[in-house]
C-alpha cells in the first residue's frame, strides 16, 4: 500500500467523522438518548426490508455485470459479480472522484482472466446504464412531485441541477466512448502526445503500436456490445433496481421509525434528488453534501429531532454499512487470489 493511498485512506475517516459530528452538533433537538429510543422502538421487518436493500444496491450492480459478461461469451457465477461490484463500491467511496472503483473492479476480471478489451467497455457499458437507471429515476422524480425539489432550499436545488447536467454530460462521454471506438482513440493519442512533449513517455512509437492493437480489440467489443441490445435491456433493468434498492433504503427506515406510509413515496422521491445531488461535487460518497441535502429536505416534511434521526440511520446503512460489507467483500477476494498465487508457485 502506497503513501498515497495510506493519506487518503485517513482523510476518508477524518471526513466521515467531520460529517457525523456537523449533523449532531448543528442539531439542537438531537441526542443520542433519542436516537436510542428510536432505533430501539422501531419495526423489525422495515429494518430487515431496509438491509435487504442495501445488500440489493452491491448484488444488481454484479448481476447487471454479469450479464453483460455473459454476452460476451465469458460465464461469471453470481458470487464473482458480488465481488466485482464490491470493488467498485468500495473503491468509489474512498477515492478522489470515485476514481479508484473501475480499476478495482476490472483488476479482479482480469484475475478471472477476462481480457482487457472486454473488461473495458463491459465497465464503460455498465456505467452508462449506471448514471443513465439514475437520470430516468430522477426525471420521473421531477415531473411526479416537481413541489418536492422545489422545498429544498437554493443551495440544495444548485446542488440537484448540477448534478443532474454532470449526469446527463457523463452519459453522453461514456456513450461515445463505446458507439465511437475513434473517439477513444483520439483521446488516448492525445495523453499520449502530452506525455511525449512533457517527457513522460519515451517510446511513442512502441505505445502508439500497442494502442492501435488494443483499439482493434476494443472496436471488436463495441461492435458485438451492438449486436446484443437485449442484454443491454436486461443489464439497464439491473442497474435501475441498483437504484431503487439505494434509494429505497431510506423509505424503509422511515416506515421503521413509524413513518407515515402515505408520505413514504415523498421520502423515495426526496432521496432520489439526494443521490443526484451528490453529483455535483467529486467527494467520496459525496460526504457532507449528501447529509446536508437529506437534512435540508427531511426537514421540510418533519420535526428536526426525526430528521436527524432519519438521516444518521439510513445514511449509516445505505452508505457506511454498505461500504464495510463491500471492504469484507475486497478482502475475502483479495485472500483467496494471494492463496491461488501462491499455490500456483508451489506447483511450479
Amino acid at each position: 500500500m502506497n503513501k498515497w493511498k495510506i493519506w487518503w485512506g485517513l482523510f476518508f475517516i477524518a471526513l466521515a467523522f467531520l460529517t457525523v459530528w456537523a449533523v449532531i452538533s448543528n442539531s439542537k433537538c438531537f441526542s443520542f438518548e433519542l436516537l436510542k429510543d428510536a432505533l430501539k422502538s422501531s419495526s423489525a421487518g422495515w429494518m430487515a426490508a431496509a438491509l435487504v436493500s442495501m445488500l440489493g444496491f452491491i448484488l444488481f450492480e454484479g448481476l447487471a455485470l454479469v450479464c453483460i459478461l455473459k454476452a460476451f461469451g465469458f460465464s461469471v457465477k453470481p458470487g464473482r459479480g458480488f465481488l466485482y461490484s464490491s470493488a467498485d463500491i468500495y473503491f468509489s467511496a474512498i477515492t478522489p472522484s470515485a476514481t479508484g472503483g473501475q480499476p478495482a473492479s476490472a483488476y479482479f476480471m482480469m484475475k478471472d482472466k477476462i481480457p482487457g478489451p472486454v473488461v473495458t467497455i463491459s465497465l464503460l457499458s455498465n456505467l452508462i446504464l449506471y448514471t443513465f437507471a439514475l437520470a430516468i429515476v430522477g426525471m420521473a422524480g421531477f415531473i411526479l412531485k416537481p413541489g418536492i425539489f422545489l422545498d429544498f432550499h437554493l443551495p440544495g436545488r444548485l446542488f440537484i441541477v448540477f448534478g443532474y447536467l454532470i449526469l446527463l454530460g457523463l452519459t453522453l462521454i461514456f456513450y461515445l466512448l463505446i458507439a465511437k471506438p475513434r473517439f477513444l482513440e483520439k483521446i488516448c493519442t492525445f495523453f499520449l502526445r502530452l506525455g511525449k512533449k512533457l517527457r513522460i513517455v519515451r517510446n511513442e512509437e512502441k505505445l502508439s503500436r500497442r494502442l492501435k492493437e488494443s483499439m482493434e480489440e476494443y472496436g471488436k467489443c463495441s461492435d458485438m456490445m451492438a449486436e446484443h441490445k437485449i442484454m443491454f435491456v436486461k443489464a439497464f433493468i439491473l442497474n435501475l433496481l441498483q437504484r431503487v434498492s439505494q434509494i429505497s433504503v431510506t423509505a424503509f427506515v422511515y416506515l421503521a421509525f413509524g413513518g407515515d406510509p402515505a408520505l413514504a413515496p415523498d421520502i423515495w422521491i426526496l432521496q432520489s434528488f439526494v443521490a443526484i445531488g451528490t453529483f455535483s461535487v467529486p467527494i467520496p460518497g459525496g460526504m457532507g453534501v449528501a447529509d446536508y441535502l437529506m437534512l435540508d429536505g427531511f426537514k421540510s416534511l418533519m420535526g428536526e429531532a426525526q430528521a436527524v434521526n432519519l438521516e444518521l440511520t439510513s445514511r449509516g446503512l445505505s452508505f457506511y454499512v454498505c461500504m464495510f460489507i463491500s471492504a469484507v467483500t475486497v478482502l475475502a477476494g483479495a485472500i483467496y487470489w494471494m492463496r491461488r498465487g501462491k499455490k500456483n508457485d508451489r506447483n511450479i
